[in-house]
């Protein structure tokens, strides 16, 4: 259904989410937005969802922002851009919220805005095809919104050198810099993700989503407060080894 811009498929715990906008790369428009925060957040209230994975449709995973929304997007319309900004920063910090884990099945371009959406996601599988890209700063633009995970994911110098010159980096490069978990051959790509959500959901759902929320909590933490974060965390984590997976 070329209308639907999230199409989603069920597996035993994992949910599959498509962009579904393959003409468009699955730009970013306003209403594919707004239907990926949707899809994400009602994922997360599921019960029967333990995993989620995000991919794109056709050749492309997201080739970030739809341009054609620029036009629109000025001074003289500053609730409709502020508006905008509010809901690309909402999906750009919402897989480290949901409390299940999200992983990205990056297919092909992912340039700006997707780019940011697959760094967003707690694990990334990408095909060799793969292309990862901030490219704004060609296009008299910042990538402003996605800054914030990119330097957090690549530190700052590798950071500082993507989206100051906006060249492209390869699937390979991109595991080299702790962009990609994996790299999966293109026609098994989409079946190593979903197994691998499987075999997350397959963990007790307690544990699992706690593993989670404490990972992302210290990770911003100084190491001292990190390790008391985990110390008190560990004296409640025996009650979850007496739950198996439903």
């Amino acid at each position: 259904m070329t209308d639907t811009l999230i199409l989603s498929q069920r597996y035993d715990g994992v949910l599959l989410l498509t962009l579904n906008r393959p003409d468009k790369l699955n730009a970013l428009n306003f209403a594919l937005t707004q239907a990926l925060v949707n899809a994400l957040e009602a994922a997360d209230a599921d019960d029967g969802v333990r995993a989620i994975v995000v991919t794109g449709a056709g050749r492309g995973f997201c080739a970030g922002a739809d341009t054609r929304e620029f036009a629109e997007l000025t001074p003289a319309n500053k609730i409709l851009v502020d508006q905008r900004a509010a809901l690309t920063t909402e999906l750009q910090g919402l897989g480290k919220r949901l409390r299940k884990p999200l992983i990205a099945a990056v297919n092909g371009y992912a340039m700006g805005g997707g780019a940011g959406l697959a760094l967003s996601c707690d694990l990334v599988l990408a095909s060799p095809e793969a292309r990862f890209a901030y490219p704004e700063v060609k296009h008299g633009i910042v990538a402003a919104i996605v800054m914030a995970g990119l330097v957090e994911h690549l530190g700052r110098k590798q950071a500082f050198e993507l989206v100051a010159t906006g060249r492209t980096v390869q699937a390979d490069e991109a595991q080299r810099l702790g962009m990609v978990n994996r790299i999966v051959a293109a026609d098994i790509l989409l079946e190593e993700a979903l197994q691998l959500a499987a075999s997350l959901a397959a963990h007790p759902i307690k544990a699992m989503q706690a593993t989670k929320a404490i990972f992302h909590e210290v990770a911003e933490l100084p190491f001292s407060e990190g390790l008391k974060r985990g110390q008190d965390l560990n004296a409640r984590m025996r009650a979850f080894r007496s739950e198996q997976p439903a």
